[in-house]
C-alpha cells in the first residue's frame, strides 16, 4: 500500500505524521487494553504486494495487514520501514501501529481479477499478522477466507498465539488450498524473552501453539530464529529447544542467526549495552562487515540445528538436507524454509542474496 496519490486538499492535523492530507481516511485510536499503543486505522488501496524480482523467496506476493508491531522484538528487520511513515525505527515501531481495516475486502477484489494466477501469497514476512492487535481487529479471518475462496495457496509466519482463534478457519482453508504455517521461536528462557521480545507470547505459549496447530491437522514448520551468538547458540541450548519442538509435533525446523540491518542494528546494540554489556565488543567484531554473521559461524550453526533435528526425529528439510528444494533463506545460504512452513509442493528458486524475512 502506498500513501501517495490519496491526498486531499485540506490538511488534517490529527492524521499520521506526514499524512495530514488523508482527512476522513485515517482514524487514531487509543484503548486501555493496549496501554501506550496508538492505532492508526487506514483504508488501503491495495492488499497484494509483489516481491521484488530477483528475490530468492519462494513466493511472489505478500499481504501485510499491519505496519509496526507490538511484539517489540528489539532485533526486528522491519523497524526501518517505519521511517517511511515519518515514525522512528525504535519505540514508534512498537507502539504506533498502522491498521489496514479494509484489507479483507480489498484483497478479495484483487483476487477476483481475471489476470490473477493463484500464486503463493505469504503473510508474516514483514510484521506479524497475529500480533496482539489482531485480537482487537480480527482482520485475518477475512484475509484467509478470501485466499481460500479464490483457490490461492498461502503461508503464515508468526510468533502470535492469536492464531489459535483462527484454527477452524485455517483448517477449512487447508481442505481447499495448500497452506503452510510457520512459527518463530529461538529461545526458551523467559527472562531473556521478557527483555528481547517483550510483547511476544512466552516460549511455553508458542510451544503450545505448535501443538494446537498440529492437533488441528495443519503443518507447522518452526524457524529457530534469530539465534543470538553467545546467548542462545550453544549445542545444549539448541538441542533442548529442538527436543521440545519435536515433542510439540513440529513438522520441520530451520535455524537462522541474528541479522542486523540498519534500524534494527542500533536498537539491538542499545539493548545489548543495557543487558549484556560484556558482549558488545564481540558483537561489534561479528558484525563489523555488515548485517550478516561470518560464514563460518553460519555453517557451525547450521550443523548444530541439523544435528539436533536428526537426533529428535524432526521432519527433514532442516538446514543441511540437500533434498529440501527451498534453500537459501536471504542472509544465510546454508538455511532453508522448514518443512510445513510453505504450501505443499512449493519449490523455491535458486538462492541469491536479498533482504531477509523481517520476523527473524
Amino acid at each position: 500500500m502506498r500513501w501517495e496519490g490519496r491526498s486531499l486538499t485540506v490538511e488534517d492535523p490529527s492524521a499520521l505524521p506526514g499524512l495530514g492530507r488523508l482527512a476522513g481516511l485515517v482514524r487514531t485510536v487509543r484503548t486501555p487494553e493496549f496501554a501506550g499503543v496508538t492505532f492508526h486505522e487506514v483504508h488501503a488501496k491495495s492488499a497484494l504486494n509483489r516481491v521484488p524480482g530477483g528475490s530468492p523467496m519462494p513466493f511472489a506476493w505478500t499481504v501485510n495487514p499491519y505496519r509496526g508491531c507490538t511484539h517489540a522484538c528489539v532485533y526486528c528487520f522491519a523497524r526501518q520501514t517505519h521511517a517511511y511513515l515519518e515514525f522512528d525505527a525504535g519505540r514508534d515501531f512498537d507502539n504506533q501501529i498502522v491498521v489496514k481495516t479494509n484489507i479483507g475486502d480489498v484483497l478479495r477484489r484483487e483476487l477476483a481479477r481475471p489476470g490473477w494466477k493463484r500464486e503463493h501469497v505469504a503473510m508474516g514476512t514483514n510484521t506479524d499478522p497475529y500480533q496482539r492487535a489482531e485480537g482487537r481487529y480480527a482482520l485475518m479471518p477475512g484475509v484467509v477466507r478470501a485466499l481460500a475462496d479464490s483457490g490461492t495457496p498461502f503461508s503464515i509466519l508468526t510468533k502470535g498465539t492469536v492464531l489459535s482463534r483462527d484454527l477452524p478457519v485455517l483448517a477449512t482453508a487447508h481442505r481447499s488450498v495448500p497452506v503452510g504455517i510457520g512459527v518463530s521461536l529461538a529461545l526458551v528462557d523467559p527472562e531473556l524473552q521478557a527483555t528481547l521480545e517483550p510483547g511476544t507470547p512466552s516460549p511455553r505459549a508458542r510451544l503450545d501453539l505448535v501443538r494446537r496447530i498440529r492437533d488441528a491437522g495443519l503443518p507447522c514448520g518452526v524457524f529457530v530464529a534469530p539465534v543470538l551468538p553467545h546467548l542462545t547458540d550453544t549445542p545444549e541450548q539448541i538441542d533442548a529447544l529442538v527436543a521440545q519442538l519435536a515433542d510439540a509435533g513440529a513438522t520441520g525446523v530451520s535455524g537462522i542467526g541474528l541479522h542486523l540491518r540498519p534500524g534494527a542494528r542500533e536498537w539491538f546494540f542499545a539493548w545489548l549495552g543495557r543487558h549484556h554489556p560484556d558482549l558488545v565488543p564481540e558483537y561489534e567484531r561479528l558484525y563489523a562487515r555488515g548485517a550478516t554473521l561470518p560464514a563460518e559461524y553460519r555453517r557451525t550453526l547450521a550443523r548444530r540445528v541439523a544435528d539436533a533435528a536428526r537426533a529428535h526425529g524432526v521432519g527433514s528439510g532442516a538446514m543441511l538436507d540437500a533434498g529440501n528444494p527451498v534453500r537459501g533463506v536471504p542472509g544465510q545460504a546454508e538455511a532453508s524454509f522448514p518443512v510445513g512452513s510453505l504450501p505443499a509442493g512449493r519449490n523455491g528458486p535458486a538462492p541469491v542474496e536479498a533482504e531477509p524475512l523481517a520476523l527473524f
